[in-house]
């Protein structure tokens, strides 16, 4: 009887030991199987691969809208002088030579644009303008300019526009340059002429503003006012020769 009973209390335990290990091995199944799945879950989860392509995106963003900042930052202004009415070369002209390029400047290049104009008019006739710009010159005169640049501070490069007069620039743009302090800007000239260039203008702007100089362009006010596309040719390679377009 006792070893009937001690057999049945042996067979007890054996089972209750292997019930025991199925479930522990049931257990570590269930938990290897659970990794797994959050493993694969992660590796295939199109929210996290799009979670992490948007923050390398948004970095990327990042940098571009900093460069395009930078870019931004290195503003340009065309200030030019330019008359219509009866000019030499062209005629009575509704637009003046030196307006006809500034624009051309200005749309290739983004700048802004002020245009340098008188309080007191000039004469539209051209035996009337010669008459003023000698006088002008004569007494080393600074005609009043109608308006400033408020925000002169802002450009880093400022493009300057003006006839040849007499060989040298009219009176008015010198009270302009005059007028603001260029010593931390880069002044590229521009000249419409009669035959006579820059005429040795650059260097008049260079002592009076201290600014950094680049090589200046000029062209004949005919060529200007009645022959724009290749006018506007010339400006494209010489701008392009400055670094401003591609």
């Amino acid at each position: 009887m006792k070893k009937i009973f001690s057999l049945v209390i042996i067979g007890i335990m054996v089972f209750s030991l292997t019930a025991c290990g199925n479930r522990n091995e049931d257990n570590t199944t269930r938990q290897e199987a659970s990794d797994r799945q959050e493993i694969s879950e992660k590796e295939t989860d199109p929210a996290a691969a799009e979670g992490t392509e948007s923050s390398d995106s948004t970095e990327k963003e990042e940098m571009d809208t900093d460069s395009d900042s930078k870019a931004e930052g290195n503003s340009i202004l065309v200030a030019y002088f330019s008359l219509a009415g009866e000019q030499y070369g062209v005629g009575v002209i509704e637009e003046g030579n030196t307006a006809v390029i500034a624009k051309m400047i200005a749309e290739q290049t983004g700048a802004d644009v002020f245009e340098i104009e008188a309080v007191n008019a000039y004469p539209e006739t051209y035996d009337g303008l010669l008459d003023v710009s000698r006088q002008e010159m004569s007494d080393n005169a600074r005609p009043e300019i109608a308006g400033m640049v408020d925000n002169m501070e802002d450009y880093d490069i400022v493009f300057v526009g003006y006839p040849n007069w007499w060989g040298d620039m009219p009176m008015i743009v010198y009270n302009f340059l005059e007028s603001y302090d260029f010593s931390d800007k880069t002044v590229i000239p521009f000249c419409t002429h009669g035959g006579s260039g820059l005429s040795g203008t650059e260097s008049t702007i260079a002592d009076i503003t201290g600014a950094e100089m680049m090589d200046g362009f000029d062209i004949a006010g005919e060529a200007a006012q009645n022959q724009r596309d290749k006018a506007g040719e010339a400006v494209t390679e010489w701008l392009r020769e400055g670094g401003f377009i591609e």
